[in-house]
């Protein structure tokens, strides 16, 4: 019937100097709509809940890579509202366990060409990433990584404090309490821009024919037999042949809708930027023993990563006392920024699982599915994660996905990457 009918391909005009350069002349009056704003249609083949970078990035890949473009992705605020603009931008592939490795070295590459796949400039800046090793644990463990990711074919290196110094000149490395001893280097590592790469998979998902519905919270997820059929929205209900879960740290409370439990906790993680100040730091620095990360964005501030809350919350807030901390300890390392003033904090709802890896799996209820418990390392994984979850949906099978199945928990079967590197990060 017409509802059902796939709609047609949105045409989007082509990103390029040249276009920006004709539009100059007509007062930028013919561009087009990054991406359409339709009302839901009551049907479709699949249904994408959660418009961050996951769910636009598994319904970008199920169009490009498997030609499944009847898809909805339905949000309950506006796109990219969640982690996915709630983050510190980190993107690094330097993990210990393989399966990890595999996900985020796939996300890592597809990074590096996003900006040209997407006709949209994410602003990936691969400045390299060095993990600090401030003491005789983290070097061993910190070698360890580099070996395995040898084997991983991921290329980094564990580099002395006299290259970290060279590298990233304003850090003290002689600190009384956190001297640093060297750190793990992945110089392919870096930064993009968060906000892009939602507005690049999304406008790609437009152009595809696929509608993004904003403002469309999920209430209820309906099933018949043991499969599910739809979802029941704010805006109405909407049947679908496959559901995909990716809504971070609210995952538990849409899979308690469909009638199954994750074994997973919801908690704040907050970040905060300085002011703007001139250029000083062209790497990304984290401190793994102190908890705090450190990069410099484009616009001159310096973006400042803590940790979690200490207790379960739905909070976007965060606690002062972690801001306290965190600059407390970086405060050493870096003493320059103490005589910098804190613009904006911020705080973001991260789903945690027991290993601290993601869930990416099929459900208890048939062709319904999950992707989850991406913790504090969500950003990174969004292409590969995308990319995963999409063959898993399209196929029932993905090798990137098969180790992070629910199944693992059960089974015993788990990656722990919280022990191997100190921090889920």
């Amino acid at each position: 019937m017409p509802s059902e009918i796939p709609r047609m391909k949105r045409e989007m005009s082509r990103y390029s100097v040249f276009a920006v350069a004709r539009e100059a002349f007509r007062d930028h009056q013919g561009w087009t709509r990054a991406w359409g704003s339709p009302e839901p249609k009551r049907k479709y083949d699949v249904i994408i809940i959660g418009a961050g970078g996951h769910g636009l990035a598994t319904a970008y890949y199920l169009g490009k890579n498997h030609g499944i473009r009847n898809v909805a992705v339905l949000e309950k605020g506006w796109l990219g509202g969640g982690n996915t603009g709630r983050n510190t931008t980190i993107i690094r592939s330097n993990y210990l366990q393989d399966p990890s490795a595999a996900i985020y070295e796939k996300a890592r590459s597809l990074y590096e060409d996003l900006s040209q796949d997407l006709n949209y400039n994410v602003m990936f800046s691969p400045r390299g990433v060095m993990m600090l090793a401030q003491t005789e644990h983290e070097i061993r463990g910190y070698k360890r990584t580099a070996h395995a990711n040898a084997l991983q074919g991921v290329a980094t290196e564990f580099i002395s404090p006299a290259r970290v110094k060279q590298l990233c000149p304003i850090m003290e490395i002689r600190g009384p309490r956190y001297p640093v001893l060297g750190a793990l280097w992945q110089p392919r590592g870096g930064t993009a821009r968060h906000d892009a790469v939602a507005w690049g998979y999304a406008r790609k998902c437009s152009e595809m024919g696929m509608d993004i519905i904003q403002k469309c919270e999920v209430t209820g997820v309906r099933s018949q037999g043991g499969k599910v059929v739809g979802v029941t929205t704010s805006r109405g209900d909407i049947d679908c042949d496959k559901l995909g879960v990716v809504v971070a740290g609210h995952s538990g409370h849409v899979a308690d809708m469909a009638g199954f439990r994750l074994p997973i906790e919801s908690v704040a993680l907050q970040a905060l930027v300085s002011e703007p100040i001139k250029p000083c730091m062209d790497v990304v620095v984290m401190a793994n023993t102190v908890h705090g990360y450190m990069s410099q964005s484009d616009k001159g501030e310096m973006v400042i990563g803590g940790g979690t809350d200490g207790y379960n919350n739905y909070t976007q807030r965060g606690s002062f006392h972690h801001i306290e901390e965190t600059v407390r300890a970086l405060v050493e390392t870096f003493p320059m920024i103490s005589r910098l003033k804190m613009l904006r904090q911020w705080g973001g709802i991260v789903d945690v699982t027991g290993d601290r890896s993601p869930i990416l799996s099929k459900t208890p209820l048939e062709n319904c599915f999950i992707n989850c418990g991406w913790g504090t390392g969500g950003f990174k994984a969004i292409p590969g994660s995308g990319w995963g979850m999409a063959e898993l949906m399209a196929t029932g099978y993905s090798p990137l996905t098969e180790a992070f199945g629910l199944d693992r928990f059960s089974e015993g079967r788990f990656i722990d990457e919280s022990v191997a590197a100190g921090v889920a990060h």
